[in-house]
This record gives structure tokens, sequence and C-alpha cells, in this order.
């Protein structure tokens, strides 16, 4: 049992130390700027482009993972992350620096579904939502390393440092997953035979084909885009100029927005394990409210008071866990040989919205002035079409995926039905 939770273990480390790597820029993003003298439009475009990787390589990265499985993916992962943050730290060239960012969106590929792969293999089912919860909450730790130590070091001792220092936790993290995780307890054989190009292909468009795969990403989709949007590069730069706070306070609610997703987190694990043919109104919920929040902030005229800036960060913050209900409809919905690529084309959904979002962001900035009250105001609104679409995208699918099983006999009744027997 003491191997379980250390493979687990360190597999949640090396996902955790992905996550300072992947927000460690959203934090340095005003550094960023006066270090490579850029707008925002061009700043934007680092991330934007490290997303476009991290999404475009989904594919690509489960269907390796089916076939060399999690260990070697997750080392290769940290390896290319560690050096994409050590050159960054040491250059003042625009190109590289963004090619640094590059690599590590590449890298970032690489590990989420490899770490998650390893729950079904070493966890017995019914312990696999929970798990799987705990896997992705506790992966946001990396957030608040960079919310706090790192944007300490940046504002200390400075840029060099601080990168070097987040290369060098990047290099343990390759050091762990070589020596300590393995892909499945003794006995069991997770890899899948090598398969040709004509018989991936095949293996794709099924797995897309199937309607619990599409739920997925729509779900993912629609959860997920507008904290990683807040985290990765937007957040910190609309809370300190456009609306006034301090690097202590943005600090502070980076941090909340870590716990509030480690307490969501479980909740929604017990609750996708114990109601699982009602988990689409989970996700649901989470887009209504996010959208609903954003909302009542974008009306005001003002700045708006802590208290309600706080309420924004906790609600938008649940997305992070609840996007994970997307992973759970492809572990469900396909066979454990195609499991990894079925998990890069469910986690291609939110990450697809935040480089959409990101980028016509960063232009519409540019184009209102900078980072001003007004010009985040605006910026902020092309969330809701990305709401839009991801709330149709849930209920059609849904209503795809319960046909599908009704033809194999399992009848999931309306919520309407269930409510007025209960009363």
């Amino acid at each position: 049992m003491k191997k379980v939770w250390l493979v687990w273990g360190v597999g949640v480390f090396a996902y955790v130390i992905a996550v300072l790597h992947r927000t460690s820029f959203g934090v340095s993003g005003l550094s960023a700027a006066d270090r490579f003298s850029i707008s925002p439009s061009v700043l934007s475009s680092f991330v934007v482009l490290q997303i476009v990787v991290y999404a475009g390589m989904q594919i690509p990265a489960g269907v390796l993972l089916d076939r060399y499985g999690s260990r070697i993916m997750i080392a290769v992962g940290a390896f290319i992350m560690m050096s994409a943050q050590l050159a960054l730290a040491f250059t003042e060239s625009l190109p590289l620096a963004i090619g640094a960012r590059i690599a590590v969106g590449a890298g970032d590929a690489l590990t989420f579904i490899s770490v998650l792969r390893l729950v079904p293999q070493w966890f017995p089912p019914r312990q696999v939502p929970l798990v799987s919860q705990f896997t992705g909450i506790l992966g946001q730790l990396g957030q608040v390393m960079s919310a706090l130590p790192f944007m300490l070091l940046l504002s200390g001792p400075g840029w060099t440092f601080a990168y070097g220092s987040a290369a060098a936790v990047g290099l343990l993290a390759f050091a762990l997953a070589l020596s300590v995780i393995r892909d499945a307890p003794p006995g069991a054989d997770v890899v899948a035979v090598p398969a040709g190009a004509k018989e991936i292909g095949r293996q794709i468009k099924t797995v897309w084909m199937r309607p619990g795969t599409r739920l997925g990403f729509f779900s993912h989709m629609g959860t997920q885009f507008s904290i990683t949007t807040f985290a990765l590069l937007w957040g910190v730069p609309y809370l300190k100029s456009a609306q006034g706070l301090d690097s202590t306070t943005v600090g502070s609610l980076l941090t909340l927005s870590v716990i509030s997703a480690i307490v969501a987190g479980p909740i929604l694990g017990i609750l996708t394990g114990r109601y699982p043919m009602r988990r689409s109104w989970l996700v649901l919920t989470i887009m209504v409210a996010s959208a609903l929040m954003w909302t009542i902030v974008l009306s005001r005229s003002e700045p708006s008071p802590l208290w309600l800036l706080t309420i924004l960060v906790v609600v938008i913050s649940v997305g992070g866990p609840g996007s994970v209900i997307g992973f759970d409809y492809a572990r469900t919905s396909n066979p454990s040989s195609a499991m990894g690529t079925a998990q890069g084309m469910v986690n291609i959904g939110g990450f697809l919205a935040s480089l959409i979002v990101i980028q016509v962001m960063g232009v519409i900035l540019g184009h209102m002035g900078g980072y001003t009250f007004d010009g985040f105001r605006v910026a902020w609104m092309v969330q809701y079409p990305v709401w839009v679409l991801g709330i149709v995208g849930v209920l059609v699918t849904r209503g795809k995926a319960r046909r599908a099983l009704a033809a194999e006999g399992v009848h999931v009744r309306p919520i309407r039905e269930v409510i007025r027997r209960n009363k």
C-alpha cells in the first residue's frame, strides 16, 4: 500500500512543478514586459504560443502515453521544462525567451495526463474519481509556489535567480520520476502494443466519436478556461493595474484560488463518484456561476471592493477541479488501452479556449491603451461566447451519450423526474 502512495505522490510532485513552470510567467508578466520591452499583445503571445503547443501536443502525447507509459512521459516532460526555465533565467533575447515558453508548453503537455493515468492503474475503481480530483487540486500547489516564493524571489534576488530556482526543482522532479514512478503494480502490463499510423488514426477517430469523449471535451472547455486565463497571464495585471491591489494582496488572492480548488475538489470527487449520471449538472452549475460572478464584477464602472474580488476568485477557481470531471467522462467512456488518447482529447478543450481568450484579450488591451480599468473591462467579456459554446456542447453531447447508454440498456432518468419522485 505504501508503494501505491509513493508512486502517486511522486507523480503529483512532478505535476506540482509542472504547474509552477506553467504559471511562473503569469506572475512575472509585468517584469517580462520591462525585461524584453514588449507590448501587451506581444506579452500575451508568450502564453498563447505556450498553450498552442500544449493543446496541439495533447493527442500526440496521449498516443505516446498509451505506448510508452507514465514513467517515461513524466520524466521527459520534467527534463524539457527544466531546460526551458534554465534558458529563460539567463536570456535577454526575445526570440529565445519565446522559444523557452514554447518548450514549457511541450513538457507540460506530457505531464498531467501521464500522472492522471497512474490513478486507475494503482487504485481500485471506487477510489479513482476522488484520487483524480486530489491529483488535479494538489497539482495547483504549483500555482501557490509561483504566487508566493517565486514572486518573492522575482521581486528580491531578481529574474535570473527566480527562474534558476524553478529549473532546480524541475531537475529534482526529473530525477524522482525516473527512480520512483512505475507504470503499474508488479505483474500488470499497461503499455499498449505499438500500432502503425493507420491503426493510430483509426483509434483517434474511434475515441473522438464516442459521445462521452466529446462530453468530457466540452465539460473541460467550459469550466477550466476562465481560471486558466486568470492564473496564466491576465489575473495579476488585472488585479494590480485595473483594480489597484498591491503585490501582497494579489499573492493572497492567488493563494486563496488554490485553497478554494483544494476544498472544492474532494467535494466534486465524492459527488462524481456517488452520482456518475449527474456529473453534467455539476459542470453546468460551475459554468453558470463563473459567468454570473464575472457579470457582477464587470458591470461595475469602478474598481470592485476586495470582498467582491475575493468571491470572484473563489467561484472561478472551482472551475479547476470541475474540469477534472471531463477526464472522468473519458475514463468511463473508453477502454484502458486508449485512455491516454481520450484524456489528451479532453485536455485540449479548456486550453484551446484559454489560448483564444488570452490572445484576444491581449489584442483588445493593446487597442485600448494597455492595462487600464476600461481596457480589462472590455477584454474580459470575450469569455462569454466560450461559456455559451461549452454549455451548448455539454447539453448536445450529453443527450447523445445518454442515447448511447440507452442502446446498451442503461436508462438515465431526467433530473425533473428524480426530483418529483423524491418529494
